[in-house]
């Protein structure tokens, strides 16, 4: 255990957002100094529960492995912190939901790892780099372990994290597409997966933009058309979500080497993924929002060929 972990409270709080921001000083998003733990215990309410699950050191244990393992590349960590911290940190989606948590674990478990992993690169003109504020105190898809979380919870495949690990790999699906309503629905969030899979593995330029478009294409056939009729499948086993809730009381720590198991509370139909992914697909390839951004997709012999015009 590290010197952060025996200074750590035992279990996690809540913290008021109002409360946190006034000690996001300059000097503690540069990372000169750390959030005064004590002072932000003291105004932080009782999570009223102390079950094993909020436990604040194997939390703390996984953001140092992290920032051990990737430490030449800190985009790198997400892929693998992100599976382990849901794994980890057991809770139902409404639990999640509460910013008072993230706050906690943000500003008095591991603010050190908030500012090595989103504080900007060091220049001469800027020479002392801030992490934004919004990575210690925003909404699900900014806050750096919420959006880990979440990506987490909403790209899993019941127990199957494989394909949430390949979402939290693209910086592009964590800042955009998490912010998607369609993203709830659990054979849209795994057929976008597909498509970039697919054009990934054709080796498309510029990939980024096909993931914004895409967002932009999904948030369109979304008004008009609905997802749950064209890609039905079952609701999440509410049950089984608990049972291994429960079951991270005894639980071992999450292995480092290879994928956590998550809820077993059902796997999303191959033919409903499949469903969806022939739409996108179909409006992907005449997107207008890949036009305006000046990519163009032409079919070659290896698939689709994409290139700036003029190249």
């Amino acid at each position: 255990m590290s010197r952060n972990s025996t200074a750590l409270p035992e279990v996690l709080a809540l913290l008021p957002t109002p409360a946190a921001t006034q000690y996001l000083t300059r000097s503690v998003l540069a990372g000169q100094e750390g959030p005064p733990r004590v002072a932000l215990q003291r105004v932080s309410k009782p999570i009223g529960s102390t079950a094993a699950r909020w436990y604040t050191v194997p939390v703390r244990e996984l953001v140092e492995e992290a920032m051990r393992r990737f430490a030449d590349s800190r985009t790198r960590a997400d892929a693998w912190l992100a599976p382990r911290l849901h794994a980890t940190l057991r809770m139902t989606r409404a639990e999640a939901a509460d910013p008072e948590l993230w706050n906690f674990v943000s500003l008095v478990v591991a603010p050190d790892y908030v500012v090595w992993r989103h504080r900007g690169a060091v220049t001469s003109a800027v020479p002392k780099p801030t992490a934004p504020t919004d990575r210690f105190v925003g909404g699900h898809y900014k806050h750096a372990f919420a959006r880990l979380w979440w990506a987490a919870e909403m790209f899993r495949d019941g127990e199957d994290y494989r394909s949430a690990e390949f979402a939290c790999g693209n910086q592009d699906v964590l800042n955009t597409a998490l912010r998607l309503n369609a993203i709830d629905h659990r054979p849209t969030a795994l057929a976008l997966l597909r498509v970039l899979r697919n054009l990934a593995a054709r080796k498309v330029s510029h990939l980024g933009d096909h993931v914004n478009a895409l967002a932009s294409e999904i948030n369109l056939v979304g008004s008009t058309l609905m997802y749950d009729v064209i890609a039905p499948v079952e609701p999440p086993d509410v049950d089984a979500v608990l049972d291994w809730i429960a079951e991270g009381e005894s639980a071992p720590p999450v292995p480092l080497e290879s994928l956590p198991d998550g809820p077993r509370d059902g796997r999303i139909p191959e033919s409903s993924v499949d469903a969806l992914v022939k739409i996108l697909e179909k409006i992907h390839q005449e997107s207008p929002h890949l036009r305006r951004r000046g990519v163009t997709t032409e079919n070659s012999g290896t698939g689709v060929s994409l290139a700036k015009p003029g190249r």
